[in-house]
């Protein structure tokens, strides 16, 4: 019989290539502590700089963060005037972005060409393709997610985040935004049990909680410590943004998430509870049947 496998927990930052800053944290937090996977914005202001230190990293797990809002098309301008304007700036709302997706005639052509692009810019780093996964989770949209997840199979991605959190253990900790963070927690799981019931032929795989999604901000080491004794026991994904301009940084104090990232406090939280740390590439495969 064939020991069963310890839970897999994907450490992942998001962001990467963003700003230079965004990418020292995001190393540092890989180098010194347990941040095994990072999420490359194609289009960011330091997504050279991003690949190289990837490229520098070979243990980082590296997937594509696909950009279709709060960021730059991949497309020169005026390939694909209904999601970008005349200097290729995509849309800054994440509502104003999931309405003209969903509603504008034509939508559809560009926002595959669109997607396309992304994936041939992260196909030509030549870095293996752990994951795909969208910023703000814009790739979880009705008209986005069955490009996203039909390019993710064809290029080969090891999985594809099926983003939802678990809206009762995070106000555990804190109650404050209920009701806000209620909506989101609830728009995210309608989301998320569409894709994954519309996964190409089971081919991607996925973990069933994503963690950290209603804590942006706030994934300090003690909030960390906390929500890994009481996560249940099975495979996983947290989410962090080191070297974002939130929380204590906006202020102009400490990064948070990357002290919490290289704390050994955290370390041995793992470790007790018995998880290994990977990326998408360290999960079982896909059932090719479901």
């Amino acid at each position: 019989m064939v020991p069963a496998r310890p839970p897999l927990l994907i450490l992942t930052a998001d962001d990467f290539g963003s700003s230079g800053r965004v990418n020292a944290a995001i190393v540092r937090a890989h180098r010194e502590g347990v941040l095994a996977a990072a999420s490359l914005m194609v289009t960011g202001e330091a997504a050279g700089e991003a690949v190289a230190l990837a490229r520098a990293h070979p243990g980082l797990r590296v997937g594509l963060h696909v950009v279709l809002l709060d960021g730059r098309s991949a497309l020169p301008p005026g390939r694909a005037p209904a999601l970008a304007d005349g200097a290729g700036r995509l849309p800054a709302s994440p509502l104003g972005a999931g309405v003209r997706y969903g509603l504008r005639p034509g939508t559809r052509a560009q926002l595959a060409a669109e997607i396309g692009a992304q994936f041939d810019r992260f196909a030509a780093t030549g870095l293996p393709l752990d994951h795909v996964n969208g910023h703000h989770h814009l790739h979880m949209h009705p008209a986005v997610w069955d490009l996203v997840a039909a390019e993710a199979a064809r290029r080969g991605a090891a999985g594809v985040r099926v983003t939802r959190d678990d809206l009762r253990l995070a106000l555990r900790w804190d109650r404050r935004g209920l009701v806000v963070r209620a909506v989101h927690a609830a728009a995210l799981a309608a989301l998320a049990r569409r894709c994954a019931g519309r996964l190409p032929g089971g081919r991607l795989r996925r973990v069933d909680r994503v963690y950290g999604v209603l804590q942006v901000g706030e994934m300090t080491e003690a909030y960390l410590v906390w929500l890994l004794e009481n996560v249940p026991p099975a495979d996983a994904e947290i989410l962090f943004h080191p070297g974002a301009a939130r929380g204590a940084m906006r202020d102009g104090g400490p990064d948070l998430e990357t002290q919490a990232l290289v704390s050994p406090v955290v370390r041995t939280a793992i470790g007790a509870r018995g998880f290994r740390t990977g990326g998408y590439t360290d999960l079982a495969p896909a059932d090719p049947q479901t």
